[in-house]
């Protein structure tokens, strides 16, 4: 993701990012504020939230905007593919590269200029499967 202009490194932004860096939980904005405050107590929810759209805007952050619940928020800005628990809504990176040849491909078949592709994996996670209760996630919506 390139970044859209400078943008400056203030304190509360420097503390989101490294807690965002910290955790590959892909936490909301009311959990990175829950966290945040620990360290930073007088810091509010909206400038958690207002700080985030900046980061996201600037291409240091990673939006992800999942159906039927809260956007999520990721420090690796690289291209990659996550898969969402469709009991809980636990995301969580995939470990495999980005297949480009599916752009390509759809280039072909539309006609279009394709510049680039979501792919989106749901499942059951591993603690749900088991039963077992994962603090700090909201329950999914059953469409998302």
């Amino acid at each position: 993701m390139a970044g859209t202009g400078k943008l400056t490194m203030t304190r509360q932004r420097k503390a989101i990012l490294d807690e965002l860096a910290s955790t590959d939980s892909h936490p909301t904005a009311d959990e990175l504020y829950d966290r945040l405050r620990v360290n930073l107590p007088r810091i509010s929810l909206s400038s958690v939230y207002r700080n985030l759209e900046a980061l996201s805007r600037a291409g240091m952050v990673r939006t992800l905007k999942v159906a039927g619940s809260q956007k999520r928020f990721d420090a690796d800005t690289r291209e990659h593919y996550h898969v969402r628990c469709s009991s809980c809504g636990r995301v969580a990176d995939l470990p495999f590269e980005p297949m480009l040849q599916l752009d390509k491909e759809a280039a072909r078949l539309s006609g279009f200029d394709v510049t680039g592709h979501r792919l989106k994996f749901i499942g059951v996670c591993p603690q749900c499967k088991a039963g077992q209760a994962h603090p700090g996630h909201e329950e999914a919506d059953e469409d998302a």
